[in-house]
Formats: C-alpha cells, sequence, structure tokens
C-alpha cells in the first residue's frame, strides 16, 4: 500500500468559507478528491474507490468518531494531535467527485487557519490515504485516512510550501503560534495574531 497525498487548490476545489448564524465558527466546503481524471500526480481514481472511500468517512462519522484534520501534511498517516486545525463534519459524492464540509477549530493550528483566511488567503484542501497504484495509474484499494488544509500549489506537480513548517522557520514563528494558541479567549492576543499573519502571508505568497 502507497501513501497517497492528493492536492486542491482554494480555486480548484471550488472552496466556499461558511460561518455559523452567530459568527463563532467558520466552515470549509468544496471537492476534497476528485475522481475518473487523471491528476497532476498522474493518478486516477476510479468512480467506484472514491465512492468507496467517501462511504468510509461517512460511516465514521455517523458512527461518532471524530475525524480529525491537520494544517499541512505530516510524513506518516497518523493524526498529530498538536497540530489537528479542523473536523471532518461530513463527505458526500457529487458525480465522481468526493466533497466535504470542515470545520476550523480554536487549536493554536486552527487559529492560524481561520486568520489566514480571514485575512485573505487562498488555503486547499489535500487527502491524506493509502491505497495500490497499478502501472495505468489507477488507484485501488483506497482509504481516505483525513482531509488536510494546505497552501495552495504555485504549480502542477510542487508539493505546497508547508505553512507550518515556514511558520516555525520564520523569525519570531514560536511567538506567532504561542500567540494562536491565546488567541481564543484573548482579545489582545488575536490582534497581534492577525498582524503577525498579514506579514505571514505576505512572506509566504500564498
Amino acid at each position: 500500500m502507497n501513501k497517497l497525498y492528493e492536492f486542491m487548490s482554494f480555486d480548484k476545489a471550488n472552496i466556499v468559507l461558511e460561518r455559523a448564524p452567530d459568527g463563532k465558527d467558520l466552515y470549509m466546503k468544496g471537492i476534497f478528491i476528485q475522481g475518473n481524471v487523471k491528476n497532476q500526480n498522474q493518478r486516477v481514481y476510479p468512480l467506484n474507490e472514491i465512492n468507496k472511500a467517501v462511504g468510509q468517512i461517512t460511516e465514521r462519522i455517523k458512527n461518532g468518531e471524530t475525524v480529525l484534520g491537520e494544517l499541512d501534511h505530516p510524513e506518516e498517516l497518523s493524526i498529530n494531535l498538536d497540530r489537528v486545525s479542523h473536523l471532518i463534519q461530513d463527505m458526500w459524492m457529487e458525480g465522481a467527485d468526493g466533497h466535504g464540509k470542515l470545520k476550523i477549530i480554536p487549536t493554536p493550528t486552527g487559529n492560524i487557519v481561520r486568520t489566514l483566511l480571514e485575512a485573505g488567503a487562498k488555503l486547499g484542501v489535500s487527502s491524506r490515504g493509502s491505497g495500490n497504484v497499478g502501472n495505468d495509474g489507477k488507484v485501488s484499494e483506497f482509504e481516505i485516512v483525513t482531509v488536510d488544509i494546505v497552501a495552495q500549489p504555485s504549480a502542477p506537480n510542487a508539493y505546497p510550501r508547508t505553512i507550518y513548517e515556514s511558520l516555525f522557520n520564520m523569525r519570531g514563528g514560536q511567538q506567532m503560534y504561542n500567540l494562536a494558541a491565546d488567541a481564543t479567549h484573548d482579545e489582545v492576543a488575536q490582534r497581534y495574531l492577525q498582524k503577525g499573519i498579514v506579514k505571514f502571508i505576505k512572506d509566504l505568497k500564498i
């Protein structure tokens, strides 16, 4: 079984941002994975494989499991709790594509995602899973572990420059992460986080 990561940019995924009526919760909704087309990784996910994998996610949610997602991709398929930024609330099929809706949660990385989006950054999504890839590029035995939030790829076949790693490589990155941890209940921290994120966007150019 291979680790399979499939990126969808903000525009290609037709991402729509939604807010709860009280304005407290923020959601991203759009295409989470495409079927029956050769993607930028030269892989094709047949309709039956997408349908099965999406069904497994919806069954997990229906059975009360919390499907967590991260800011950026880790090297492994397991979930890193310190990088969780959102919950997968729903997935469904529309034609050959798997669509979904995720909720940004007030963790440090979730607060970073929310501030990036509110500052105008276009963040995409990327499925993380496993499966077999044939010589023709067709994927079989596909399973989705989760869907992560990633920076928009700048070109086909380009791995997106990671937000999480870039944050900690920048000057004051650890301080910004700490501000993100405090931002849920501290309005002063929220203002400083917004200023820092605007600078971060300019430097990251996403």
